[in-house]
């Protein structure tokens, strides 16, 4: 029986080990040591998915791994090709066997550098490159150590392939894992790389955040045997949408979820794509598109918009960032979309795109075009999560004019407010919005989760965690739309329209007065108690102003 533990540890000690070979070039926390370590893992994630499929296709056709890769029986290949077209196409000058065979030679550097150019430059892995908003598209590899290294170049890349190598470890076993565990790997890859910056695709959303919203969403109605198409606008690593296509599962024909994203960020989108891959969720690479939402959404279907032909969906799941200076493209931003195609009776920034301010340009908050364009964005019968700071939910202004046409045209679900430090490189107390097109009933319910949680230090900053039951209690609340003191409170649009639009949960609690049964002699001893008292506290304050008099008359006037 397999260890799930021993084999964790192992790929961690994998990245451990390039980190450490990376530190003594002085690459340590910097753009170099990131690309290189997430270029080589995911390298030797897909060579070994690779030479296992064609182990298997080998005991299955007849002929021997040497004969269909170094013979070259070009018509085996074709047909391994055409019954694997998710795997990633080597040649076998590009796996790591080949390498580590050839990894005593000189220029061993230049042969590892030129496999990974091969396999990007591969006609049958085109799928697997990033496309550009502008049409172009950006390779599955780059020549790294070229790029990288300045001297030692073979020297590390045998120290690489030492590492990588298939008799000290192979990913064979690892293939057999869910989602669960590649998110855990996943994460522990991009630990150290995946800090928040202006760049809004990269900020983070925590594990156990995208679990609760993806859970909620999927429940919101009931799932059925066909294909979904999920978006996340500002995707960054993919954290969210994974979730949720992951918690969306497999229909008869495959993935009920066809995943659709966009993301200005190059690193975040190189992320994504790593962990679409390791997820096997190759189908979707196509629909990963590098660059500006805002001003230019990438997904079109002509189907669901035949004036625009932008593309709208069945989920939309966002944590976009809240605080970011747009001021560059913020005028193209109104001026483009001023006169945008109407869906579902609104326009694409219906509530208004911020003004820049005169101080503090990053503080610009960009959240709220985002909100706009997924309410936009959605399909009619449409859901969503947006995750928003929690001060949105009773702010004025744009804040209120979306929070009106949620309202109106009804299509809340639900919000949670989550504790406070939930995200790590976020101080910003958070909420998330739940949309639901189709709730025209209105089965709304509130959730103040923001007492929840257990405060710990990590790298010197405060961050709370949720507990196994915490977060059973804040999912099976909404789903079950419960009502729970002091935590939970179902109300009605017209509840929230008599409360000036606001969402926050608090602000509709009962307010309780406790109070307690007591004699006739009782009451009556305590009101002499007060009566006493409030007479003690008359007569100070007639000495007082007795004092006061005489002083006043004691003043006199000086020339």
């Amino acid at each position: 029986m397999q260890n799930i533990n021993k084999l964790e540890s192992d790929i961690e000690e994998i990245i451990d080990e390039l980190k450490g070979l990376c530190q003594t070039k002085g690459l340590s926390n910097t753009g170099a040591e990131e690309e290189i370590i997430t270029s080589v893992f995911l390298y030797k994630f897909l060579n070994d998915k690779f030479m296992q499929n064609i182990k298997e296709f080998s005991e299955k056709v007849g002929y021997s791994i040497e004969e269909i890769l170094i013979d070259n029986k070009d018509e085996i290949l074709d047909a391994y090709y055409s019954s694997h077209p998710r795997d990633v196409a080597f040649e076998y000058t590009d796996t790591i066997e080949y390498l580590v065979n050839k990894s005593s030679g000189d220029d061993i550097h230049i042969l590892f550098d030129d496999a990974l150019e091969n396999i990007s430059n591969n006609h049958l892995n085109e799928a697997f490159s990033i496309e550009t908003a502008e049409g172009s598209r950006e390779p599955l590899f780059k020549r790294i150590i070229d790029e990288y290294i300045d001297d030692g170049k073979d020297n590390f890349a045998r120290n690489i392939l030492g590492i990588v190598s298939q008799e000290k470890f192979d990913f064979s076993e690892a293939f057999k894992e869910n989602f669960d565990f590649y998110s855990r790997i996943f994460e522990y890859l991009i630990k150290d790389f995946n800090v928040a910056s202006d760049t809004y695709a990269e900020y983070f959303t925590p594990q156990v955040i995208s679990k609760i919203i993806a859970r909620i969403l999927v429940n919101m109605s009931p799932v059925e045997d066909i294909s979904y198409d999920i978006y996340d606008p500002s995707a960054g690593s993919g954290s969210l949408i994974l979730h949720l296509a992951n918690e969306l599962g497999e229909g008869s024909f495959g993935n009920k979820a066809q995943v659709y994203t966009q993301d200005i960020s190059v690193k975040s989108s190189r992320f994504l794509r790593i962990n679409m891959l390791l997820n096997g969720l190759t189908d979707s690479l196509d629909n990963i598109i590098k660059g500006d939402t805002l001003v230019s959404p990438s997904h079109y279907n002509e189907k669901d918009n035949p004036s625009s032909g932008i593309k709208t969906f069945d989920y939309i799941t966002s944590n976009p960032p809240f605080k970011m200076d747009f001021s560059s493209t913020r005028n193209t931003i109104e001026n483009k979309w001023a006169e945008s195609e109407e869906h579902d009776g609104i326009k694409r920034f219906f509530a208004g795109v911020p003004n820049i301010p005169k101080k503090k340009k990053k503080g610009m908050a960009i959240y709220l075009c985002f909100a706009q364009h997924i309410l936009w964005s959605l399909k009619e019968n449409g859901k969503a999560a947006i995750v928003v700071p929690t001060g949105f939910i009773t702010a004025k202004n744009i804040p209120l004019k979306i929070k009106k046409e949620i309202i109106n045209q009804k299509w809340l679900k639900g919000v949670i407010s989550m504790p406070p430090n939930i995200f790590a490189n976020t101080g910003t107390n958070v909420s998330v919005l739940f949309i639901d097109k189709s709730n025209t009933d209105g089965d709304i319910i509130l959730i103040d989760a923001s007492n929840l949680g257990e405060k710990i230090t990590i790298n010197d900053k405060q961050k709370t965690i949720l507990r196994p039951n915490e977060i059973e209690l804040i999912e099976n609340t909404f789903i079950n739309q419960e009502e729970v003191e002091d935590f939970s409170v179902k109300v009605t649009y017209e509840d929230i329209i008599e409360k000036n639009y606001s969402f926050s949960a608090p602000q509709y609690f009962e307010i309780k007065f406790q109070y307690e049964e007591i004699s006739e002699e009782t009451f009556f001893k305590k009101l002499d108690e007060y009566k006493k008292d409030l007479n003690e506290d008359f007569n100070k304050s007639k000495d007082l102003e007795e004092t006061i008099n005489k002083n006043l008359e004691k003043l006199i006037f000086k020339y």
